[in-house]
């Protein structure tokens, strides 16, 4: 496995050299886990792309450097720390870096007389191929695919003049990942949604949710879906709800900042029960916080998000594929239980790209209604009758015979607003037994490790891959050590909780966050008490190291 990065200032064009450079990778055979950290700024500051890779699948970043990319000086101060001894710094020959370890290369004066300086990336990018024994044979058609045809062809000879520059270091066996998919989280979400059949979504642009509503604008036509941008948070889920109660399955996102705005709707829905889903990709808050940064700080939040009691679903998105396959039955359980399911992603997974094999929409969940019997005089139908399992019989307005009522205040089972106490207790009751159904659902976290272990590490979320791959380190050295990755996460599934919690010594949680949120909700749930947490709330994502040595310092060295 190598992991490199690449950095500069905003406007230097390390994005496209990085999308350009995963698709080359990918299509050479090279599986991949990409990161990408920038400034909340347009023009300057520091942005750098982490780029891991090689013959087996990834799931996580690493801190330690094989290569570095410095566009600028600033980016080898900020990085060289993570330079191993025998890694490379590769850079323009006119940059003041005094390290045994620089290549120094004329790329600035090839991209001038190839009559662009602007294209230096695409210089760089062919010599690190090189580098790295990677062959250009993807080279040439990924350029032309990914950028206008005016700006190509010098690309391309670009590329070219940088391969020839240096001479292979690396040497590596390829896999077969050309049939593999190269995406992000976010795209994942919008690809999990259109299978399983989303028409209407809604969004106020907000950071880092924006990729979601740029996706779904993107292909709205081709995939029938109807996207509205709007005016704030508000409109966009009064939007979605208006569009759900109209037929349509529907969906809105956001991040912490805009679900603030929408929690008073977002319990209107409860006491509705309409089906909605709700992304919310974490970043750090409160208000306005790190806009492109990452989090795990809105779980107690959106558990508990708008005044009173209603059911809720609550699913963490664990990894690429998670955020496909939940997606798609995040929108059956809205459909099936006519109650909100919220989404939990962050900024991490949501632009992270990997490779991943082909997604399979036929394993999906889908919701279809039960067909609604015929109405007769004597059966008026009851928008809200009490039922066992809190499921009232739903239809569409204008496309049913029935008088269809929908009300924010409470309401007797015909939707008509009561003030009755006994009313109340009904209605309260039967909107909450449908978790009772919820639960039967639930999916138990996923455990990994060594089945008797003896310390068990916790999480959920995006720490998911992290925690796989510490594990899998701790445990080359003896089998103590095992992990529960929470996906589903509200109602609590304690099944394989309460299972290893019976068995270990001491249980871990790893969270991306200062008060150890999981934590809380398993002391609160299950009664199951952490001894220990590893905690990151910098903005910056847990990786692999950064747990090998939260739990180095627990445990005082290995």
């Amino acid at each position: 496995m190598y992991n490199i990065l690449l950095g500069g200032a905003a406007g230097d064009g390390i994005e496209t050299m990085s999308a350009l450079l995963e698709k080359m990778l990918k299509q050479s055979g090279c599986h991949l886990f990409t990161i990408r950290d920038f400034m909340s700024r347009v023009r300057g500051g520091h942005n750098f792309t982490q780029i891991r890779f090689g013959n087996q699948p990834l799931h996580a970043h690493r801190d330690t450097l094989d290569g570095l990319f410095a566009i600028d000086e600033t980016t080898y101060r900020e990085h060289q720390p993570q330079l191993s001894y025998d890694g490379f710094i590769l850079c323009d020959e006119s940059l003041p870096i005094d390290d045994f370890r620089a290549i120094k290369l004329p790329l600035k004066a090839i991209a001038t007389k190839l009559g662009n300086p602007k294209v230096i990336s695409s210089v760089a990018s062919g010599a690190l191929l090189k580098l790295f024994n990677i062959p250009l044979a993807h080279a040439a058609a990924i350029i032309q695919a990914e950028l206008r045809a005016d700006l190509a062809e010098i690309n391309i000879a670009a590329f070219n003049r940088g391969y020839d520059l240096v001479d292979s270091n690396y040497e590596f066996p390829l896999s077969q990942t050309s049939e593999h998919l190269l995406l992000s989280g976010n795209t994942a979400i919008g690809l999990g949604a259109v299978a399983a059949g989303l028409k209407f979504y809604s969004a106020y642009p907000m950071s880092p949710s924006t990729s979601l509503l740029d996706f779904f604008n993107a292909h709205s036509t081709t995939m029938a879906i109807a996207v509205e941008q709007a005016e704030d948070e508000i409109a966009a889920i009064n939007m979605a709800i208006g569009a759900s109660y109209a037929g349509a399955t529907a969906m809105t996102g956001t991040s912490g900042g805009g679900f603030s705005l929408m929690v008073e709707a977002l319990g209107f829905t409860g006491i509705a029960e309409i089906p909605l889903v709700a992304v919310d990709v974490q970043r750090p808050g409160p208000a306005t916080g790190f806009p492109t940064r990452t989090e795990q700080s809105d779980l107690k939040f959106v558990i508990s998000a708008s005044q009173g009691e209603f059911p809720r679903m609550v699913i963490a998105l664990r990894d690429h594929a998670d955020c496909f396959y939940q997606t798609a039955r995040s929108l059956a359980l809205a459909q099936k239980y006519q109650l909100p399911v919220i989404l939990l992603s962050d900024q991490y997974l949501a632009d992270a790209t990997t490779t991943i094999p082909l997604l399979d929409a036929s394993e999906i969940v889908r919701f279809s209604a039960p067909e609604a019997a015929a109405l007769t005089p004597d059966q008026p139908y009851r928008r809200y009758a009490l039922t066992e399992n809190g499921i009232s019989p739903l239809r569409i307005p204008g496309k049913s015979e029935a008088l269809v009522r929908v009300d924010s205040d409470e309401h007797d089972e015909w939707g008509q607003i009561t003030e009755s106490a006994a009313v109340r207790n009904q209605m309260v009751e039967k909107r909450m037994n449908k978790l009772e159904g919820l639960k039967a659902e639930l999916i138990e976290p996923e455990f990994w490790g060594a089945e008797q272990c003896q310390s068990l590490l916790v999480g959920f979320g995006s720490t998911s891959g992290a925690i796989k791959e510490a594990v899998d380190i701790l445990n080359q050295e003896d089998k103590n050590y095992g992990a529960l990755l929470f996906g589903d996460i509200y109602p609590l599934p304690t099944q394989q909780l309460r299972h290893f919690a019976a068995q270990v010594v001491d249980i871990i949680n790893v969270e991306q966050n200062a008060t150890g949120q999981l934590a809380a909700l398993l002391r609160e749930e299950a009664l199951i008490c952490c001894e220990h947490s590893i905690l990151k709330y910098d903005g910056r994502q847990l990786s692999v190291d950064d747990i090998l040595t939260g739990i180095k310092n627990l445990k005082g060295g290995f």
